[in-house]
């Protein structure tokens, strides 16, 4: 249900509207496809993914939403060529070449004319609201596109007076920090283990690190940072641990929790590559078996994520020091 999460905090003061009100916003938002001369469209869709059903489900008193995205993108070849014939055609009939405004004005309409022949791309994210944990997460992979789903719940909320003040979660230690640490000692806090994939990068100025004093930062001639990456390798290694000794932080780390959830932490505190294991899909298993349909079996899904999460979270919020006061 969710293979990457993003979290914010709800303010503690918040009054969560009324389930029907919002219910109703949500469905004058419901996504549509693209028109003719559309390039994007977004919207709400149901999270069982049956046709005209709810908008919001609440399951255990937790919410669940999905917001669809479609694209329609020209490729760039495409309008070059068919600018580059229309320029030509264009200067062949009056001597004069199309240049500036007019060369972007003809290749607008030009894109205006492709649009209904380009190809659709679509994208779900998942939303779940925790409003008893004044909790919500976000089922994007970058902070850049939780901002969008973030932005498109903020309009529903208005559109009954409602706010939803939300920030992103904040902990007293960066995870960069906590991750590098993490290795240096090689040891994972409490109810955690480190997996088997990193990747860290030279720190640059003001990020923490376990750099020796005078130590010279590893760049090329580029100045770009030197980056690291170990994949299916075991990490406690004494090379990693002067990879952060000469200056290199951290910014992507595996790791499982309680033998139950394997995720990788990164330095934005985003969660990525979320995986349940065998424990819990043993369970997940033995809830489909006695479910009677596709919406029980949501149900059930649905109910061992935010269980699993709801645990998870608090879980890592402690391990990188708890939330600023």
């Amino acid at each position: 249900m969710f293979q990457s999460a993003i979290i914010y905090r709800i303010a503690p003061d918040w009054q969560p509207p009324a389930v029907a009100a919002l219910e109703e916003a949500l469905e004058r938002a419901r996504f549509a496809r693209c028109g003719p001369s559309d390039p994007r469209s977004f919207g709400w869709v149901e999270p069982r993914g049956e046709p005209d059903g709810p908008l919001l489900e609440s399951i255990g008193g937790h919410w669940l939403l999905a917001l669809r995205t479609e694209i329609r993108a020209v490729p760039g070849s495409a309008v070059r060529d068919a600018l580059d014939e229309r320029l030509d055609r264009i200067e062949q009939e009056t001597g004069m070449r199309p240049r500036g405004k007019q060369r972007l004005a003809l290749k607008d309409t030009i894109v205006l004319e492709l649009l209904p022949r380009a190809f659709s791309k679509l994208a779900t994210v998942r939303v779940w609201i925790d409003p008893q944990a004044r909790t919500m997460v976000v089922g994007a992979g970058s902070v850049a596109q939780a901002d969008e789903v973030v932005g498109a719940l903020m309009q529903v909320f208005k559109e009954i007076d409602a706010a939803l003040p939300l920030s992103l979660l904040k902990t007293a230690m960066a995870p960069s920090t906590a991750m590098s640490i993490w290795l240096a000692e090689r040891e994972a806090p409490a109810g955690f283990s480190i997996d088997r994939d990193c990747e860290l990068r030279q720190a640059g100025p003001g990020e923490s690190s376990q750099a020796r004093a005078g130590t010279a930062p590893a760049v090329d001639e580029a100045g770009r940072k030197a980056i690291v990456r170990y994949v299916q390798h075991p990490l406690d290694i004494a090379e990693i641990v002067e990879h952060i000794a000469q200056g290199k932080i951290a910014t992507r780390l595996a790791m499982t929790w309680q033998d139950r959830v394997s995720f990788v932490l990164d330095a934005n505190l985003v969660l990525k590559r979320i995986e349940f294991l065998d424990v819990v899909l043993e369970a997940v298993a033995g809830a489909s078996a006695v479910a009677d349909d596709r919406a029980e079996s949501f149900d059930a899904d649905a109910a061992i994520a935010t269980t699993e999460l709801s645990r998870l979270i608090p879980d890592l919020v402690q391990a990188l020091g708890g939330e600023p006061a």
